[in-house]
Order: structure tokens, then C-alpha cells, then sequence
């Protein structure tokens, strides 16, 4: 009995452990593409004219 809680809670531990890396990832490629697009806004900003 308490070796399927031990096996239930490994299983546990590793599946946050993928999605904790996953989101790492996922807000790390986010935060590139928000740089990438406010550069490109201010890049952008120079030629408009009022």
C-alpha cells in the first residue's frame, strides 16, 4: 500500500517538474518575442510624423 503512494507521488514530482521546465521555456521565448517586437515599435516610431 505505501509503496503505490510512494510510486503515485514520483510520478507527481516528476510531471511538475516537466511542466515547471515547460513553462520556463514558454515564458522565456515570450519575453524574447516582446523585445523583439517593442525594438521594432520604436524602430517604427522615427519615421511617423504629425
Amino acid at each position: 500500500m505505501t509503496e503505490r503512494a510512494y510510486k503515485i507521488m514520483g510520478n507527481a514530482g516528476a510531471a511538475n517538474l516537466a511542466i515547471g521546465i515547460v513553462m520556463i521555456i514558454a515564458g522565456v521565448a515570450s519575453g524574447v518575442i516582446l523585445l523583439i517586437s517593442g525594438a521594432n515599435l520604436f524602430r517604427a516610431k522615427k519615421g511617423l510624423t504629425f
